[in-house]
């Protein structure tokens, strides 16, 4: 296979370990990705064993999604003093003690404790995952790597619902939970075996930083949840004021630090910070389009919630057969231009979606839904590589953490811009229509990175010519 062929100079690791330190990579992402959507489906279950409330119950995700998401940028300013591989098995062994401690809870609070550790134990891998694929890969199959990434991410999507409802139909929740633990040790096994060493970086770290990071990214997601919620405008705004003020300390921060926990010189990088750019706010499109069409089948199709999800299977099935192929094609084309055309579909199938009405029917809406999948798929691996390739590797770990962060914060406030819509008494629609115009907004950065590619050529030709 291309991705595990090894050539004369090439940098990473070699055929071999490449394909166990992969293993160990896909292992760990599909533990993340896929309980988090097998436990959505399996919250009702859960809070009638538990004898819980259905919000109270809630806080199953959320506390997971939480703690995750505020821990990413913090685990990846630590990868460099500890190296990355350690960071990795520490996530790992973290996120399986957890998984067997879950499982074994009878009650809320206990399973809350141990749901807060998964989210520890996720935040430390997801947080390096894109960086180690630098670190295995060769650099000319560095667009390929991500592409694989894609896949595994968007496999770990479609599977979980499947997964969750598959394991309930003959045993407990528990078994959730429980699943993780031989998945978690095989991943551990590899990882320890093939991952590869590193020199650790020296000096501080950046520990007001990283309590800054953890409040910002904590309160902003707590907000975004409360807002989504319909809860109390006090509430949210409360959390939201707090997110801006540790944002605001945490830059200032950042510029003073001698070993700032995210180095803001990444962001004078113009092809970096327009990637990123486009990666937010596809992903607010995104987590907005999948909350509004679950609200829009159900409620106003008439679909069950099994029947809804199996709607959305094309979207992710869709990104693991396009994902890997603009991954290999980033490697050989502009990627800003790769990007570009898979945000153009994806606008495309989330106007389709917005048209959508009861007449529509099972095929009409199966359709739009893959046309989203195969733009995102087209869209993300290439726009990924060019975050990761416009840095110099060393600054892999911040891309990494960056990545990361951005996906997670995009997809949490595309949710809450929908349950405040829905509480204003916006119809579904109007939802669809504001995730296209996110989608168009992440196009014209992702457009301007094509103008900037191009202003680069001419200047270098222009400089050859002189010279």
């Amino acid at each position: 296979m291309r991705l595990f062929e090894t050539r004369p100079g090439d940098d990473g690791l070699p055929g071999p370990e490449r394909t166990l330190a992969v293993l160990a990579l896909v292992t760990g992402t599909l533990m993340a990705v896929v309980d988090t959507t097998m436990i959505n489906l399996a919250l009702p279950t859960i809070a009638a064993d538990l004898n819980v409330s259905a919000s109270r119950a809630v806080w199953i995700t959320n506390l997971f999604q939480v703690v995750c998401a505020a821990f990413l940028l913090v685990f990846a300013g630590i990868s460099e003093l500890v190296t990355r591989r350690r960071l990795y098995l520490f996530g790992l062994s973290t996120f399986v003690i957890a998984a067997m401690g879950a499982a074994l809870s009878r009650n809320l609070e206990t399973l809350l404790v141990f749901r807060a550790l998964q989210g520890l134990g996720a935040a430390a891998t997801l947080s390096i995952g894109p960086s180690l694929y630098r670190a295995i890969f060769p650099s000319r199959l560095l667009g390929s790597a991500l592409g694989l990434s894609a896949l595994v991410v968007a496999g770990g999507y479609a599977a979980g619902p499947t997964l969750s409802g598959v394991i309930l139909s003959f045993a407990d929740w528990p078994w959730l939970f429980a699943l993780n633990v031989p998945l978690g040790v095989c991943s551990l096994w590899l990882a320890k075996r093939a991952l590869p060493q590193e020199q650790p970086r020296q000096g501080s770290f950046d520990v007001a930083g990283a309590l800054l990071s953890i409040v910002m990214l904590a309160s902003f997601f707590i907000a975004m949840d409360a807002v989504s919620h319909a809860a109390p405008v006090w509430q949210s705004s409360g959390w939201t004021l707090l997110a801006v003020l540790a944002c605001v300390g945490f830059v200032h921060r950042q510029r003073r630090a001698p070993y700032p926990l995210l180095p803001l010189s990444v962001f004078a990088e113009k092809r970096f910070t327009l990637a990123v750019s486009a990666s937010g706010l596809a992903f607010i499109g995104q987590g907005l389009t999948f909350v509004a069409l679950s609200f829009f089948y159900q409620e106003q199709m008439g679909f069950s919630p099994l029947e809804t999800a199996w709607l959305f299977t094309p979207w992710p099935l869709a990104i693991m057969l396009v994902g890997p192929l603009a991954g290999r094609l980033a490697d050989r084309v502009n990627p800003s231009v790769l990007s570009s055309t898979g945000l153009v579909l994806l606008i495309i199938g989330l106007i389709a979606l917005a048209l959508v009405d009861e007449s529509t029917g099972v095929v009409g809406s199966l359709w739009r839904t893959a046309l989203c999948g195969i733009g995102f798929g087209l869209f993300q691996p290439p726009n990924n590589r060019e975050m990761m390739g416009s840095l110099p590797p060393e600054r892999s770990s911040n891309v990494s953490g960056v990545m990361s962060t951005t996906r997670t914060v995009g997809q949490s406030f595309g949710v809450a811009l929908v349950g405040a819509a829905l509480a204003l008494g916006a119809p579904v629609q109007v939802t669809l229509w504001l995730g296209a115009a996110t989608t168009l907004m992440a196009l014209v950065a992702s457009l301007s990175r094509v103008s900037l590619a191009r202003r680069a050529l001419v200047a270098r030709r222009a400089s050859s010519g002189v010279e």
